[in-house]
């Protein structure tokens, strides 16, 4: 589609990293290769781009607070480069925002950002759209919200459910959510606190949303769910499903003897692959079942010899049985992780939460059938072999060969996902017309340019509304909406 030249901000935690932050980063950049400026506003910044800038909380009010936060941002580019870096960078935020260390002691999520409120100053120009991805993970006032979303259309892609709770990414099975939280049966999960005020925390963004006019997209059907019985519902003026694209310029079939080769990984063994950061401590992901399934995937295929390659965590190798586990550390470069899954016979994925799983589209892609756990978004983005249990808890029957990419499983259950692996293990002509079905089956839904084209799409019709309202006001004698602030009146962000 071709629109006017947007001015487009995306807020994220980082530049680049994780699965938010890569979907933020490529849709940068597939907007920018469509002629539109694209700037980033983060917590840490990870790239040279000089259209990505810090959020500016070293511009604080008070002496105090712009020295402490100053030396903050002096320090996030050593932020995790040696020991003691990411220590220093709590120090000086703790320093600079004494208050927010009472908040977290009792459990309350730390807001005390005050750079969100020269969200609109960061730009050369103002922004014609704020495109926010996940707002947690420490660098973001959520507060700010209200009067942002007066100022400009403003965007949430919900890339998880923590804008839905008390405190906690993915519930994990606990409706609390849905009705005011407190009580919290697990107060560790992602991102954990240390008290129980799960309840004030559902109250607080209850109220900002009460006043908030937002944008509300995700990547799958579940979220959306998630997002209709929430406490967010009454802030959401339009909301979108869009799903998550990829390059698939990078992640795309090859010959996998060849990328084997190239890896070092012999032609004759079993090879299997899982991404995810922190995969052993991950409680979102669920290394555990993998595990299992792994051993009881030896036993099924005595005298095979079988690797699971475990991108995101640097660990000794494990070995069970015949099989092996080999990790591997983060790796940014996508053509490197392409090539990983290039090279397996099957891409597996145990999950307890996940909106959607961009490791999963991008194994599809690359012509790996995959196994996963049927959680959150990810049969959005398979379509599923049909399969029977036999007598011995192994597979028998499979319809809708023909058209299928992968084979869901219920969470936690390692005897199914061994049942499914081994299923297409032995059967190689199944395999490879799964992996190529998934390859098609990616291009056809899943491209990075088809995503930035929805969204900005959705732009287009946002703005041209927010215009014709505009009109409207002036027509009237009234304009409703304040968008010639760049800065909040003081009174708006006193005692933030």
């Amino acid at each position: 589609m071709n629109h006017r030249g947007f001015r487009i901000l995306r807020v994220s935690m980082r530049d680049r990293l994780g699965g938010a932050e890569k979907i933020a980063w490529n849709l940068t950049r597939a907007c920018r290769k469509r002629g539109h400026t694209c700037w980033m506003a983060v917590g840490q910044k990870r790239t040279g781009d000089p259209d990505v800038f810090v959020i500016p909380n070293d511009r604080a009010a008070g002496r105090w607070r712009r020295f402490w936060w100053g030396v903050h941002h002096g320090l996030q580019p050593t932020y995790g480069r040696f020991p003691g870096s990411r220590l220093l960078c709590r120090l000086a935020h703790r320093l600079a925002e004494p208050g927010g260390l009472l908040d977290r002691y009792r459990g309350i999520e730390d807001f005390r950002y005050p750079g969100t409120w020269r969200l609109l100053k960061v730009t050369p120009e103002p922004p014609d759209i704020i495109h926010c991805h996940n707002l947690h993970s420490n660098f973001f006032d959520l507060r700010a919200l209200p009067w942002l979303s007066r100022q400009v259309p403003v965007v949430v892609t919900c890339h998880d459910t923590w804008l839905l709770s008390g405190h906690c990414a993915y519930s994990l099975g606990c409706d609390r959510w849905k009705t005011g939280c407190g009580a919290c049966p697990d107060l560790t999960i992602h991102p954990a606190v240390k008290r129980d005020a799960t309840d004030l925390n559902w109250q607080r963004k209850r109220d900002i949303f009460a006043t908030s006019k937002l944008y509300v997209a995700s990547s799958s059907r579940w979220v959306m769910e998630q997002v209709q019985q929430s406490m967010l519902a009454p802030a959401v003026v339009e909301s979108r499903v869009i799903p998550n694209g990829i390059d698939l310029s990078v992640f795309k079939p090859a010959q996998r003897r060849a990328v084997r080769a190239a890896l070092g990984i012999p032609h004759d063994v079993k090879m299997l692959v899982f991404s995810a950061n922190g995969i052993r401590a991950n409680v979102f992901k669920d290394y555990q079942t993998m595990r299992s399934a792994l051993a009881r995937l030896g036993q099924r295929l005595t005298g095979q010899r079988i690797i699971l390659i475990a991108l995101g965590e640097d660990a000794p190798p494990e070995h069970i049985g015949g099989a092996e586990i080999r990790f591997i550390p983060f790796e940014p470069d996508q053509a490197v992780m392409a090539r990983y899954y290039q090279a397996a016979d099957v891409y597996i994925h145990a999950a307890r939460g996940e909106a959607w799983g961009l490791t999963i589209t991008e194994a599809l892609a690359c012509g790996t059938p995959v196994v996963a756990t049927a959680v959150g978004g990810i049969p959005d983005q398979i379509k599923p072999l049909a399969v029977g249990p036999d007598n011995g808890g192994g597979v028998s029957q499979t319809t809708g060969a023909d058209d299928a990419t992968g084979i869901l499983v219920p969470m936690g259950d390692a005897e199914a996902m061994a049942a499914a692996v081994d299923r297409l293990l032995r059967d190689a002509g199944l395999c490879r017309r799964m992996g190529e079905n998934a390859a098609l089956d990616v291009r056809a839904r899943f491209g990075l340019g088809r995503q930035a084209d929805a969204y900005l799409d959705w732009f287009a019709q946002i703005l041209k509304r927010r215009a014709e309202q505009r009109g409207a006001h002036a027509a009237g004698g009234s304009f409703g909406i304040a968008n010639d602030l760049r800065h909040p009146p003081a009174e708006l962000v006193a005692n933030r």
